[in-house]
């Protein structure tokens, strides 16, 4: 992987097929671009569509920069080393795809530097966008617990099986799940005018429904993923085929 520092935190990312429109992509909480993104054949997919195709590791998670402080992680700075990951790139405008807690922060970007995002594609979130501001303490003290086997939150304790199935830093996440907090609301969404995608397994419990979220945005678009949870719609095939085509339409 390659790195840049985006004001002074050190971000690891790849940018494959640098010959195509640039897409993007943004992991969620726990996850990172290997486990979210090359695993589940995102790349492959969408560099065989001729897209560039840059994911990197959110601050905290995989090989980019532990911080331990929770304001290091509020969606705003967030947002701004996808910005500054743009800058360093060359790369004046691109789609953008979030999954999850990546949607938050693809939110944010195109609503504090629209001219700089064309298109958006929000993954395993719908209406929880702006039902809640994220996921707060019962998960960072999930991830401070002695193990995972001593947890009665559900929620908690799935979020910390699948950070230490990726061998995530769990002191760093814990301060991700307190400062990564934002609710956005109704009329902030509909500021968002550019084409945007929506799409949610019908089995995620935790993401909300995405057509009540995409009827939020001028030009919004939902998904329904078929008997899909919110960690097997990442890589299902349905989902891909709907992005592609998605990303011919877009203008």
């Amino acid at each position: 992987m390659k790195e840049f520092s985006s004001g002074g935190v050190r971000i690891a990312y790849i940018d494959a097929a640098p010959e195509g429109e640039p897409i993007v992509l943004i992991h969620g909480f726990a996850s990172n671009h290997a486990v979210n993104w090359v695993f589940p054949r995102w790349v492959k997919t969408l560099t065989a569509a001729g897209r560039r195709v840059i994911a990197f590791d959110n601050r905290g998670h995989g090989r980019s920069e532990k911080l331990y402080r929770s304001e290091m992680y509020a969606i705003p700075r967030m947002a701004e080393d996808v910005r500054h990951l743009l800058d360093h790139l060359g790369i004046a405008k691109a789609d953008v795809m979030g999954y999850s807690l990546g949607v938050r922060i693809a939110a944010v970007l195109a609503l504090s530097h629209p001219e700089r995002v064309r298109s958006l594609v929000l993954g395993g979130m719908g209406d929880r966008l702006v039902l809640s501001a994220g996921l707060g303490p019962r998960v960072a003290e999930a991830m401070e617990a002695p193990s995972a086997s001593a947890l009665k939150d559900e929620s908690g304790k799935m979020f910390r099986l699948f950070a230490e199935a990726t061998r995530s830093d769990l002191k760093a996440l814990a301060a991700c799940s307190r400062g990564a907090r934002l609710q956005l609301g109704a009329a902030e969404l509909g500021r968002i005018e550019i084409p945007v995608l929506v799409a949610v397994g019908t089995k995620d419990h935790l993401a909300g429904d995405p057509q009540r979220l995409a009827a939020r945005f001028p030009k919004g678009r939902g998904l329904a993923i078929l008997d899909r949870d919110h960690n097997r719609s990442v890589g299902d095939a349905a989902f891909k085929k709907a992005v592609l085509g998605f990303l011919e339409r877009r203008p």
